[in-house]
């Protein structure tokens, strides 16, 4: 019975990097493992984030933060922040399944490269992974001082903002990259990069392997069949993309990793340097083991 097993509450990200969770509750995965695993609110209620909210009052912090939501995943360098911004006691158990691109898009034709954008405004979501790898993407080509950053909020109003002229570049993920090159923009820079996944004190040790290794079944479901579940990705474009015109080329999924201890350092140790993080923490409180 549904009411015998543990349920693991998560918040909501972007599908694209939900989607083996989808998958795993789905084709019933979780409850094989002897879990319940639930989204505790909708990709709609998501949506509703304005672009000028603080990190912690966005609707995945916020449910967290509140001991509404068990887990939920983001980017690398904003699993470090959230954390140690908040008081929800949250670890970071594993990087997260999903491995995706970010892209800095245009339809600008004078804009061609990275140093094409000096002093250019791009448009992200402040402290997530379009704001991060945007800063990775350019600064080497740049220098920091030539990096202009501007606050577009979630990826289909920046997707819309490049559209209507209001930006002359954006960094988005899927499926907007793939929108993106079907309506004739063009990529001047890419990067893949991982997520954390956040996980509060009341998931045991047991209860975490259990949720990874049916995460990881989903995983194999989803390389065996990608445009099963492509669906559920581009759904967020409201029918401008069908499912088989999302490309493979900008997300590919694997099996989750426990976070490495050099890896951990080096990012830490980047976000440090910015003042993204004040340095408040270190491996052996931030990193589940």
């Amino acid at each position: 019975m549904i009411s015998d097993l543990k349920t693991v509450r998560i918040a909501p990200n972007n599908p694209i990097f939900d989607l083996p969770v989808i998958v795993g509750i789905e084709e019933g995965l979780f409850a094989e493992a002897g879990l319940n695993v639930e989204f505790v609110a909708t990709y709609e209620d998501r949506e509703k984030d304005s672009a000028d909210k603080p990190v912690l009052s966005r609707l995945k912090e916020n449910l967290f933060e509140n001991g509404s939501a068990d887990s939920y995943n983001v980017c690398e360098w904003a699993s470090i922040d959230r954390i140690e911004r908040g008081s929800g006691g949250g670890n970071i158990a594993a990087l997260r399944a999903a491995v995706a691109a970010q892209a800095i898009l245009t339809f600008d034709e004078t804009l061609q490269t990275p140093r094409d954008l000096a002093d250019v405004p791009v448009a992200v979501q402040e402290s997530t992974g379009s704001h991060f790898t945007t800063l990775q993407m350019l600064e080497s080509a740049l220098g920091a001082e030539h990096v202009n950053i501007a606050q577009g909020g979630l990826p289909q109003m920046r997707y819309a903002g490049l559209k209507s002229g209001q930006y002359r570049a954006v960094t988005v993920m899927e499926p907007f990259i793939s929108l993106g090159l079907k309506d004739g923009a063009h990529i001047v820079a890419a990067s893949f990069y991982r997520g954390g996944e956040v996980v509060g004190p009341k998931l045991t040790p047991e209860q975490r392997k259990a949720y990874y290794e049916a995460e990881n079944k989903a995983v194999d479901r989803i390389n065996a069949d990608f445009y099963k579940y492509a669906h559920h990705l581009t759904a967020r474009t409201n029918g401008a993309l069908e499912p088989n015109e999302l490309s493979r080329a900008f997300v590919r999924y694997k099996h989750v990793d426990y976070y490495d201890e050099t890896l951990f350092t080096r990012t830490y140790d980047w976000m440090k340097a910015r003042g993204i993080t004040e340095g408040r923490s270190d491996h052996d409180t931030l990193v589940v083991r």
